[in-house]
């Protein structure tokens, strides 16, 4: 088959690669419907995460099962099936509260920007549609797979109520993604932190009620000017830096919760600072597995739409020049098709 593979710092490749067999009898192996570059896939690319030796990249999918390991009678070859980028088995403790992510049987997947994917712990981490959707649905069921549920996840860590003021640091997928959960969830005031036209545009279209240029401690004075000296009932931060937690922080009330999914890079967070504020903080990979039927049937009766956080559409093959395009901002997000 054909892959995606980073030897270096902005130096992705597309090439041949051995085909996933099944290893274990929990194993499926999928046909890669569409496939996509994710955000967090620019930290390594950008050289802020460590490489190691060359490897294959990628961890949001949807796809055709094409074959099962003896363990697995959730989904069957031939289906159409979204999963998530951490598996699960879904049935230990940590996946019956509800945190999948954090299943003790867990691995993170790596290895989906190519036409053939492996899915350990399919049995729990997969979920079958009815039918095979029409295409036109493939790109939101991708966005589900990670951006949607990721999105989604802070919205429900800030506790966005109905009524309630929302705000979401960060512009790419997963905060786009954010402002329709804080949309579908009630939030009545929904405070978008963008500088690019763009992607403000789709912000507003998802929901957003007002768009605030301004970062840092700018920012967060412009959200004390909106909520009356106050701060938000919620904010997500979906970057992962120190100013965009900072900021999340900062623009929360007394009482506020903020929802942190940015996979943080050089954050700190000052504990007595935090002790005082009266501030919830939670975060963490998104437990996507507990959200996928939802999303899923959001998707498929259009309720909601995430798919059009793709804005730009490549073969496969041109999988590097996806990365290219996100890493300088021409495009929001890239989608791959195989």
């Amino acid at each position: 088959m054909r892959g995606a593979v980073i030897y270096a710092p902005r130096d992705v490749r597309f090439e041949n690669l051995d085909d996933p067999e099944i290893l274990q009898p929990t194993d499926a192996v999928i046909r890669t419907a569409v496939t996509c570059v994710c955000g967090s896939d620019l930290w390594p690319y950008r050289g802020l995460e460590p490489l190691g030796e060359a490897h294959p990249m990628g961890h949001e999918y949807v796809g055709f099962v094409e074959e099962v390991g003896s363990e697995v009678t959730s989904v069957e070859p031939g289906q159409f099936v979204v999963g998530s980028f951490a598996t699960s088995d879904n049935t230990c403790a940590n996946c019956r509260n509800g945190w999948q992510s954090n299943c003790l049987n867990r691995e993170f997947m790596s290895t989906c920007q190519a036409d053939y994917v492996r899915i350990p712990n399919a049995q729990g981490t997969l979920v079958a549609t009815d039918e095979v959707p029409d295409e036109e649905f493939w790109p939101s069921l991708l966005a589900v797979s990670d951006v949607m549920g990721t999105g989604w996840y802070a919205a429900l860590a800030a506790e966005v109520e109905p009524g309630s003021t929302a705000v979401v640091v960060g512009d790419g997928a997963v905060g786009l993604c954010g402002v329709i959960a804080a949309k579908e969830l009630g939030a009545e005031r929904i405070i978008a932190m963008s500088r690019h036209e763009p992607r403000q545009k789709l912000a507003r279209e998802f929901g957003a009620t007002d768009i605030i240029t301004e970062r840092g401690e700018e920012g967060v004075a412009r959200v004390k000017d909106l909520t009356n000296g106050i701060g938000a009932d919620a904010v997500l931060e979906c970057v992962g830096t120190a100013q965009a937690m900072q900021q999340a922080l900062h623009a929360a009330r007394p009482g506020g919760n903020v929802g942190f999914v940015g996979v943080p890079h050089e954050v700190a967070v000052d504990g007595q600072e935090l002790f005082f504020s009266h501030v919830g903080l939670r975060g963490g990979p998104a437990p996507v597995r507990r959200y996928l039927p939802d999303l899923i049937e959001r998707v498929m009766t259009g309720r909601i739409d995430p798919g059009k956080v793709f804005d730009l559409v490549l073969p496969l093959e041109q999988v590097a020049e996806g990365y290219r395009a996100m890493d300088e901002r021409r495009a929001i997000k890239t989608l791959l098709k195989p």
